[in-house]
């Protein structure tokens, strides 16, 4: 049979057809990068010395924080009416943060909030230090070791300015998601574009709790808390979500194994840092006041 030629109505090739599309999303492409360099600013990580991109100061991430704490709270059913909880999860908090000079110099304002919500199984910082633990979630724990842990973590993401890092680079993410789906021309190429863009986000969500872990290892090192305790409540996110939890490249969070096996290396770091004698810092600070002891049990409410 002899070959012919395919041709397309009007003459035009598939190419052809797509040229003003693909000039379109260009032109998107140019206009959100344009956005994110114009529109955001580079800034040296008082805490880390690293150059970030943001979308705000660290004085804005912290009036941002102090304006939506209360709104944040009211969905969680309020602050805790148990005093002496709410005071243990300060106290704990506090011992992290004075476990590490770096950050008190830094400018942010930190206030830890015990939520009266016994449902949701969860804790999260909003930008410039306002951090947060639901009920449901400081139920589960036996020690402050594990409270630690998960203060530890949220400190992680006001000290690495994730949400300002965030802020700047999902204008970005969204623009080239819109990009490719016009040069797409919709339909189910175009659902494949805004994919794209979708999982552009969520890689740097996981890369953010990695590195918040991290941060959960050395500040539990720092202030004399068992970091191991980390794991402890990796197993115990696991167990509250039945075993429910999304594929990990489409979560927003990496998967608790992973995690561990994370927590596990940085652990076995920092000790080795300490030990040899090249990160003095890391050792823990001597107990002052009336703060906790490491592994002492918490006083659970309604128990």
């Amino acid at each position: 049979m002899p070959f012919r030629r395919q041709t397309h109505p009007r003459g035009r090739s598939p190419l052809g057809a797509m040229g003003p599309r693909l000039m379109i999303g260009l032109v998107i492409v140019l206009f959100a990068l344009g956005s994110y360099f114009m529109g955001t600013k580079k800034e040296e990580n008082p805490v880390t010395g690293e150059m970030q991109r943001v979308g705000f100061s660290i004085e804005q991430g912290v009036q941002l924080g102090l304006q939506s704490a209360p709104q944040m709270a009211n969905q969680h059913g309020g602050e805790h009416p148990d005093v002496a909880a709410g005071r243990r999860v300060d106290q704990v908090g506090g011992r992290l943060l004075r476990s590490d000079p770096r950050i008190a110099n830094a400018g942010f304002h930190f206030d830890f909030h015990l939520l009266r919500d016994d449902r949701t199984v969860n804790a999260f910082a909003l930008p410039g230090g306002q951090i947060f633990i639901t009920a449901a979630l400081y139920n589960r724990f036996q020690t402050e070791d594990e409270l630690a842990g998960v203060l530890g973590h949220e400190i992680g993401h006001v000290v690495q300015r994730h949400s300002a890092q965030q802020m700047a680079k999902s204008k970005l993410f969204s623009g080239i998601g819109a990009a490719l789906a016009t040069a797409a021309g919709g339909g189910q190429s175009g659902q494949m574009g805004a994919m794209v863009g979708q999982l552009l986000n969520t890689k740097y969500g996981r890369d953010d709790e990695l590195e918040s872990d991290e941060w959960g290892v050395q500040l539990m090192y720092r202030a004399g808390y068992d970091p191991n305790k980390l794991i402890t409540v990796m197993e115990i996110l696991e167990q509250a979500s039945g075993g429910a939890s999304p594929p990990e490249f489409l979560s927003t969070h990496p998967s608790p194994k992973n995690r561990i096996a994370k927590i596990k290396e940085h652990i076995e770091r920092y000790r080795d840092l300490a030990a040899g004698g090249s990160a003095a810092d890391l050792r823990p600070p001597a107990p002052t006041g009336t703060l906790p002891e490491r592994g002492a049990e918490l006083v659970i409410p309604g128990r």
